[in-house]
């Protein structure tokens, strides 16, 4: 599926802000994180990345989605899936479908690249959830979500993952061991202390590797 250049200014909304105002201080900030990204790339060889936050309402959706706009304007081939079964966002973001998706591969009813978005941002692709499951926390630990992901590493340089707040539920820890590194969003004068590092105390335990957090102001 491609997003066409005609629609190319309503596709987006106003939180994009580093495909709408590029040199802005945000937008180079989501440029500051992307270059440390790209140094745990080179350094660790990892490619595969969960963003998450402590509770709902933190921001982590748009923070995934600029920073996967960062990257894919650094000419990087990136494939950002939307993980969070429960409440996706990404879609909206995008402004594309989300009649299918990510919950329809894991269920056997369509494949991994009948369900990609191509966007003109650079070399941006999208994998919207798809139709909402009964049993998330299920098909995200399956082997199939595993094959996904390394599926999708053939054909991208980096895959990042929104998925759901990771104090509220089970899938994001089941979902982050699977994954090369997690990026913990914080909301400034939101997140409690003590949520934030119990946050960093589940996905430890879950055996996550946390490669940093972003205070999203």
């Amino acid at each position: 599926m491609v997003i066409s250049r005609k629609n190319r200014d309503s596709i987006l909304n106003r939180s994009l802000v580093t495909y709408l105002n590029p040199e802005s201080i945000v937008s180079e900030q989501y440029r500051s994180i992307q270059a440390n990204i790209n140094f745990v790339m080179e350094d660790k060889k990892s490619r595969t990345f969960l963003i998450t936050s402590p509770n709902k309402g933190e921001g982590k959706s748009t923070v995934a989605a600029n920073l996967a706009v960062s990257l894919a304007q650094q000419k990087v081939k990136v494939l950002l899936i939307d993980a969070n079964l429960r409440n996706p966002s990404v879609h909206s973001i995008f402004k594309i479908q989300n009649t299918s998706g990510l919950t329809d591969i894991l269920t056997g009813r369509t494949n991994l690249y009948d369900e990609i978005h191509h966007t003109e941002i650079g070399r941006l692709d999208i994998l919207p959830s798809g139709t909402v499951p009964f049993n998330p926390a299920e098909l995200l630990s399956s082997p199939i979500m595993k094959d996904i992901l390394a599926t999708s590493l053939r054909s991208y340089n980096v895959v990042l993952i929104d998925s759901h707040s990771v104090l509220e539920l089970t899938d994001t820890k089941l979902l982050a061991s699977q994954c090369d590194g997690v990026v913990l969003v914080i909301r400034s004068g939101k997140t409690i202390q003590g949520k934030a590092i119990e946050a960093k105390k589940v996905l430890e335990f879950s055996k996550a590797k946390i490669i940093g957090a972003i205070i999203n102001e």
